[in-house]
């Protein structure tokens, strides 16, 4: 273990104990650009508290992205060093070979994601109907399957690609007829309509989905204090959510912060918080995620990617892209 490790370790402790203790001894050190999407989970709320960069002393900046592609574009570029992006993307700059690692999952997707329409009561009637989604998108990768599982061409539907907020517009002008698409968004849409099926419909159908925080491998060798820092703070935000689900009410600060940093309702938030499965900094490591199956996840959906010709070619090992050091690393963190 590093000298700054330990210091990592030692300043932790102190912060945890009093919040409102700064750093300076470290602060400013490193720069850290963070990638996030406006999605409601539960690190919403260290990052609203400046516990990020309590923990690891880093000077972050937070820059806020509408879909998955686009994180990877940035990380690509060199402009962000840790993003948050969903399988479906993952899969693709994987496949690209993009020099990243996933290190944390941050949810399994269940009814945080859905299919929203209008005018369509069965799969059948879909044909000719204009919806939309953000490509190579977790939701976009969902509606390809669900269409699949329908016996449904996609050429036959009008699939648009949009970000969120021009889902949510294009839905108020009554430019399309539905979309498949995430919280708070989604949220929003199905107060006039009907949903066809949800992210945990298709999962049943063999193509489950999640998000995921991935960093640069070049920021990882560099700074793996830092990384296993960020892992650590995430883990302790699943882990206070998770003992007190009903702490995170419509009146908390908890359901405030991310609702501030979301766009959300603070009275959609406990519900909208419903839409995933937040897995414990335990499970990370675990032979059920980065341990295991994340990598099969990320083959599976890469090979349904493929088949779709939405990447070139499909890799035949995607562990590369997986890792549980961190989490492993973060476990031993003590605050």
């Amino acid at each position: 273990m590093t000298i700054r490790r330990r210091t990592l370790i030692a300043t932790a402790a102190v912060v945890l104990a009093a919040p409102l203790f700064s750093l300076p001894a470290l602060a400013g050190e490193t720069s850290l650009t963070i990638g996030y999407q406006p999605i409601v989970e539960p690190s919403r709320v260290p990052q609203a508290d400046g516990t990020y960069e309590k923990v690891t002393g880093a000077k972050i900046t937070w820059q806020k992205f509408d879909g998955g592609a686009d994180v990877i574009a940035a990380l690509a570029s060199g402009s962000i060093d840790i993003g948050y992006v969903g399988s479906s993307p993952l899969a693709a700059a994987a496949s690209r070979q993009l020099p990243f690692e996933t290190i944390f999952v941050v949810g399994l997707i269940s009814d945080a994601e859905a299919l929203a329409v209008k005018g369509v009561d069965k799969p059948e009637q879909l044909a000719g109907k204009k919806i939309a989604t953000p490509f190579v998108s977790t939701a976009h990768y969902s509606l390809l399957t669900a269409l699949k599982h329908w016996n449904i061409d996609p050429k036959s539907v009008e699939i648009l690609n949009l970000r969120p907020p021009e889902i949510a517009a294009a839905w108020q002008r009554g430019d399309i007829d539905g979309a498949y698409v995430w919280d708070p968004v989604l949220t929003e849409i199905k107060k006039t309509s009907t949903v066809l099926a949800t992210s945990g419909d298709v999962a049943k159908w063999g193509g489950p989905t999640f998000d995921a925080w991935i960093v640069s491998k070049k920021f990882a060798e560099e700074h793996p204090d830092i990384v296993t820092g960020f892992v650590k703070v995430t883990g302790d935000a699943y882990a206070d959510y998770r003992a007190r689900p009903d702490a995170w009410n419509a009146g908390s600060p908890e359901a405030e912060k991310i609702a501030r940093l979301t766009g959300a309702k603070t009275e959609d938030v406990p519900a909208l918080l419903k839409g995933y499965y937040f897995p414990s900094l335990e499970e990370q490591a675990g032979a059920g995620l980065l341990g295991g199956d994340t990598v099969k996840a990320v083959a599976q959906t890469s090979a349904f990617l493929l088949e779709q010709g939405k990447i070139p070619a499909a890799l035949p090992d995607y562990a590369p892209y997986v890792s549980p050091r961190w989490a492993q690393e973060a476990a031993k963190l003590s605050f």
